[in-house]
């Protein structure tokens, strides 16, 4: 029994400090709650859920550029093709509370003149 209780507190203690950071990640609460706009190259893309994830090269700087979900992507009329390695982005948005992190949510990204609007409203 005491073999099971403690197997059973490691588990608990391993699944409550997972969920918090997932939790700490997700939504806004890690950015600045002000915008920023960086400009660069595509370097890598890796689509899908929980979202989308670009590394961006900006002016010789890798930045880590978290975009829209599949469905937001596709609402905001970006295709998977869009984000090809090599291809020039503007993101703009929040970027982490450590700068030091160069991570950055995208609210807009602009390829070429074209606007694409992941969060509407935000600003």
């Amino acid at each position: 029994m005491r073999k099971f209780v403690t197997s059973f507190v490691v588990v608990l203690i391993v699944v409550v400090h997972s969920t918090s950071l997932a939790l700490a990640h997700h939504g806004w609460s890690w950015t600045t709650g002000g915008n920023i706009s960086l400009t660069g190259i595509i370097k890598s893309a890796q689509l899908g859920n929980p979202h989308g994830v670009l590394k961006i090269d900006a002016d010789g700087d890798v930045w880590t550029a978290e975009v829209g979900q599949p469905w937001r992507n596709e609402r905001a009329g970006l295709k998977p093709d869009d984000f090809a390695v090599g291809v020039e982005v503007r993101i703009v948005g929040e970027p982490s509370s450590d700068i030091n992190d160069k991570v950055v949510k995208a609210e807009r990204i602009y390829i070429g003149t074209k606007e694409y609007v992941l969060y509407p409203g935000r600003d």
